[in-house]
């Protein structure tokens, strides 16, 4: 019945100029609400593109790791235990760490951050299109791989390598550098002997590919056998969980930390973990961990395991490569504000509608209370007359939703662009839709206190 009778569209075209403005306070809340949406979305997706790209059933790093960029040093030794158990098929060190890359057409010779991966040429370790076909060329003393998709700052690497447009970025002949470009990594000279694709992120503004023993002529500082993470592939019928446990129990320690989250403590076998402070007296303050937990690796089972994904024992933390992914997610929506602040922004894009919505259902049934009220006259009630208030309100969503998503295309295209960040529209298009609806039809009940007030015997007494 709500939408066989018309009275909610003849009031809203009645004045054009209102339901112009009305359109146009909803857009701009869509507008608010995808750009939100989509920069939270691209900042957890391009944390992530690296450990998607990683080749590995289990990962091991060092438990005062933090992020891809903060990834601290552990021994190689940890990782080679793992290899002598009957599950693992193959185990392969990743050298992570941050160089300064000298910008070429920079007169002052300004230089910027990027990421550099080292890892032997000869195992399977990353699976982004370009780098298997050209891992080889970094066998040669300072030969790296560099990412096409890193940001334009670094300079015009993909054209001075003579590549082809990104337009035929999945064939091989795009990842061929015919003419080897020569830079400077940590006050190195390397040189650019392929590309692959990778895409920059909040972390990392672009990424070169190299062989372990290059690595190390980089960073001339950084010992042989110090790795940043750990890759395990495991045998086709082995249990990560089962691997992940076992490898566990050879450690020398008898206390496994475990995400608090996944496990809540229960006071007997899942204990809190308390860590040790400096209060501002100088004594010693114990401090509950709203993070951890503890368990005994002789009472850890391999459910707990399937729950968490991730545990911590003595100077090594072992994850599967879901449970890798979760610890960079992780990182960027608890320790950062950036995902809080993208959740805040699309808060207030909804409330921002509501208010927008309500201020134009609320003078629009105050300009029309006469009628309401005659409609009450002839025998409607107040269920008929929200009818067509929450209609109102339902086609403004409507209308408002489409030239928002339009908008928003444009300009996620637009940042796309320009940040090469991974931006995309559809998978929001329906949540906010629905929100969009939600914020008007809010609104709409809101008002209806104005529409159940109008008396008859007031208007016309």
């Amino acid at each position: 019945m709500i939408f066989a009778v018309p009275l909610a569209w003849l009031q809203l075209t009645y004045e054009k100029s209102r339901l112009l403005v009305a359109i146009a306070g909803i857009t701009f809340a869509v507008v608010l609400m995808f750009l939100q949406l989509g920069f939270r979305d691209a900042l957890f997706n391009s944390a992530i593109r690296l450990q998607n790209n990683l080749i590995g059933d289990l990962v091991i790093i060092s438990p005062q790791s933090t992020n891809l960029v903060g990834m601290r040093n552990f021994s190689q030794r940890r990782l080679y235990q793992a290899l002598g158990m009957k599950e693992v098929a193959s185990v392969n060190p990743l050298y992570i760490a941050t160089g300064a890359w000298k910008i070429k057409e920079d007169p002052a010779g300004q230089t910027r951050n990027i990421l550099v991966l080292g890892a032997n040429p000869d195992a399977k370790v990353f699976k982004m299109p370009g780098a298997d076909a050209n891992i080889d060329r970094v066998k040669t003393q300072d030969v790296v791989l560099f990412d096409r998709s890193s940001r334009a700052d670094f300079g015009p690497i993909v054209r001075d390598c003579g590549s082809l447009e990104l337009k035929t970025k999945f064939s091989d002949d795009a990842f061929i550098c015919n003419s080897p470009v020569t830079r400077e990594v940590a006050n190195r000279k390397i040189t650019v002997g392929g590309l692959f694709e990778l895409g920059a992120s909040f972390a990392a503004d672009g990424t070169v590919i190299t062989s372990d023993t290059n690595f190390l002529r980089i960073f001339d500082t950084r010992r042989s056998g110090l790795i940043n993470v750990g890759l395990v592939n495991l045998r086709p019928d082995a249990s990560p969980f089962e691997t992940m446990r076992n490898f566990i129990l050879t450690q020398p320690s008898d206390t496994v930390v475990l995400p608090r989250e996944k496990l809540p403590p229960d006071g007997k076998r899942i204990k809190i973990l308390y860590q040790d402070r400096i209060g501002t007296d100088g004594k010693v303050v114990s401090e509950e961990n709203k993070d951890k937990v503890i368990v005994s690796k002789y009472d850890l089972t391999v459910d707990d395991l399937k729950k968490t994904e991730d545990a911590a024992i003595d100077d090594t933390r072992i994850l599967t490569m879901q449970g890798y992914i979760n610890f960079e997610k992780g990182y960027w929506q608890k320790s950062t504000a950036i995902g809080f602040i993208f959740t805040l922004g699309t808060v207030m894009g909804f409330i921002v509608g509501i208010v927008i919505v309500y201020q134009i259902l609320y003078t629009d049934v105050s300009d029309h209370l006469a009628e309401y009220a005659t409609l009450k006259a002839m025998g409607y009630g107040n269920m008929y007359l929200a009818q067509v208030v929450i209609q109102e309100a339902f086609v403004l969503s409507i209308l408002g939703f489409i030239p928002g998503l339009g908008i928003s295309f444009g300009l996620y295209n637009l940042t796309k662009n320009a940040t090469l960040l991974p931006l995309y529209i559809w998978d929001k298009a329906i949540p906010v839709m629905l929100l969009t609806m939600v914020m008007c039809v809010v609104s709409g009940a809101i008002s209806l206190r104005k529409v159940q007030s109008a008396d008859p015997a007031e208007i016309f007494g």
